[in-house]
């Protein structure tokens, strides 16, 4: 039994117009070409070596908290604990008021409530994101993950990261999968929209760049790797690709669309590393949160030692940051 598109019909894309059909998906989706999957590990594996200067690091480590999502996204999350986390999302480091804010707190749809009190008032713009479309999964009925979106939106959510159907993707209905997206960024209303791949599950590169351009088309405002669920998650040469599809798509329709690596990206090191991949295949306009995040749990503390050693010369202890 092969899995059909919904029944719920989906509105317009806004890039392959008001009558999407499975013979439209096709074309679309035949035309971007293959990954060159030799040179894609070359390349990302080549800027990965290029170093920063330490007067430069600084500002690099203050870009990267800036662009941090401060997620928990845990079955023992607790209001307590989002409430702790949104201190921490304003104020990273308690006695430096030099540290800036992280982009947004992101967390699942029952703590969005919790959340947005924690925030209000702060004056500090950090978003609310809310995880939703059975995340981490996917495997609902659409009108139930449309649901979700509208509800955690209802609640104050400013974005919303949700997951495509995977088994959808890989058994060739790209038609439900586009449908999806497009109906739940009509749900989202004024909050953005992050698309996660989940590319642990794609298998290929050629799959990641085809879903990369499918959910750019139907109007993802940001596209992810990852839920952080699934082994492996970010990696360098999957973004890479995934930038490389963003850099075409903008140059093909003029739509500028986010990036989020998410899953495994722990250290300063390593988040420098993306940041340099960044301004090499998409330039400088996208070095911002605007269109740059990460999924950041444990990456925030890392990122505020090495401010720290900067400053200081000396590194503290991983357990003078608070964990929430």
């Amino acid at each position: 039994m092969t899995m059909s598109s919904p029944a719920t019909t989906a509105p317009a894309s806004p890039i392959l117009g008001p009558s999407v059909t499975p013979r439209t998906i096709d074309a679309f989706l035949r035309a971007v070409p293959s990954v060159d999957e030799v040179g894609v590990a070359e390349r990302a594996g080549a800027l990965s070596t290029r170093s920063v200067k330490r007067e430069s690091k600084r500002a690099a480590l203050d870009l990267a908290i800036r662009m941090c999502d401060l997620t928990t996204l845990e079955g023992r999350d607790t209001p307590g604990k989002v409430i702790q986390l949104a201190s921490k999302a304003i104020r990273p480091d308690p006695i430096d008021p030099d540290i800036p804010p992280v982009a947004a707190l992101c967390v699942y749809p029952n703590m969005v409530p919790h959340a947005v009190e924690a925030l209000a008032g702060s004056g500090s713009g950090v978003a609310v994101a809310s995880v939703a479309t059975y995340f981490p999964s996917g495997q609902a009925p659409l009108d139930i993950k449309a649901g979700e979106v509208a509800w955690a939106v209802a609640a104050g959510a400013d974005e919303i990261d949700m997951v495509i159907n995977r088994g959808a993707f890989l058994s060739g209905d790209y038609l439900r999968v586009h449908d999806e997206i497009v109906a739940v960024k009509e749900a989202c209303d004024q909050a953005h929209l992050k698309v996660i791949l989940e590319t642990g599950e794609l298998s290929t590169y050629d799959n990641v760049r085809r879903a990369s351009m499918l959910a750019m088309a139907a109007g993802a405002d940001f596209i992810k790797t990852s839920t952080g669920k699934v082994s492996p998650a970010a990696t360098l040469p999957v973004t890479l690709v995934m930038l490389e599809a963003i850099r075409d798509f903008h140059a093909a329709t003029g739509t500028a669309v986010g990036m989020k690596p998410a899953g495994g990206i722990s250290t300063a090191k390593v988040a420098i590393r993306y940041l340099v991949l960044l301004a090499e295949t998409l330039g400088s306009h996208w070095l911002t949160p605007d269109r740059f995040r990460f999924g950041a749990s444990s990456l925030l503390n890392d990122l505020l030692m090495q401010i720290r050693w900067l400053r200081d010369g000396h590194y503290q202890s991983p357990d003078y940051f608070t964990k929430d």
